[in-house]
Formats: C-alpha cells, sequence, structure tokens
C-alpha cells in the first residue's frame, strides 16, 4: 500500500426498502472533523417519515431518483413553530437541504424508479446513545397527506 493511502471497507444493511450504508465517520479518524456521511437507496412508494434531531443538523442531497421531501418545524421557540415545507428533490430537481435540530423530515420516492439519497450529518450516529426520535408517518399533530393530487 502506498504511504498515506487507507482503504475502508463498507458494510451495506439491506431490508425490503432498500439499503444504508455508512459512508463516512469523524471516529474513522479519516479527516479531521466531521460528522458522518452515508447514502440509502429507497424503493418507488417508500415514505421514510419522520425522525427529528436534538443534537445533530443534517444535509440531505438525493443524487439519483426523486422525492418528496417534508418537513416539520417542531421547535418551541421558533418563529416557524408548526410549519411545514415540501421539497421535490432528486435528480429532476439537483438540491441540498439543510434541516436543522428540531425539524421533523422526511421523504416519499417519487415515480417508478428507486431514490438514493446521501446525507451528511454533524455528529456520528451512535448506536448506544442515538440522536433520532421518531414521530409516525401519519402522526395527525403533522397531518401530512402524502397521496399524489391528480391535477
Amino acid at each position: 500500500m502506498i504511504q498515506g493511502v487507507t482503504v475502508k471497507k463498507l458494510i451495506r444493511h439491506s431490508d425490503d426498502r432498500g439499503f444504508f450504508m455508512e459512508v463516512l465517520r469523524d471516529d474513522d479518524g479519516l479527516l479531521k472533523r466531521f460528522g458522518q456521511a452515508s447514502f440509502s437507496k429507497s424503493y418507488p412508494g417508500v415514505i421514510k417519515a419522520f425522525h427529528y434531531h436534538e443534537l445533530q443538523d443534517d444535509l440531505w442531497f438525493f443524487p439519483s431518483g426523486n422525492a418528496q421531501v417534508v418537513l416539520h418545524d417542531l421547535r418551541e421557540d421558533s418563529p416557524t413553530k408548526g410549519e411545514t415545507n415540501v421539497f421535490y428533490m432528486g435528480e429532476d430537481n439537483p438540491l441540498l437541504l439543510v434541516i436543522p435540530i428540531g425539524v421533523a423530515h422526511g421523504y416519499r420516492v417519487l415515480g417508478n424508479e428507486p431514490a438514493v439519497i446521501m446525507y451528511f450529518t454533524t455528529m456520528s450516529y451512535d448506536p448506544k446513545n442515538p440522536d433520532e426520535k421518531r414521530i409516525s408517518w401519519d402522526d395527525p399533530s403533522i397531518g401530512f397527506d402524502w397521496t399524489t393530487k391528480n391535477r
């Protein structure tokens, strides 16, 4: 191996919804300071929602496929508490989306192809103390209608 070159074997976690794979973590020792980079593949029609974080921000990017991304502000001290935003992201509309602490987020895969999300966090996932608070995809306090509206 050339001096200074490091290889990290990546592990895929697959299930009937798609797959998840951590790409880079701050505790890998590969970078000076960083949270984590991960990507996940989800199949058409899959809804992955909702969750939020108390300690980390997220940055989302969909390099392939398309998704309807839904954000809901849960922060008590926010002037936009209770507001919901919808973004259409993916290969047809490439965006980076920063999701702050306390904002619930989730997405639905659109179209007939899988969607791949690449996301970056300001902290690494800690399985002993996960910073991931779950809310049901159909939680009535959010009240989001995930169905496609035919126009």
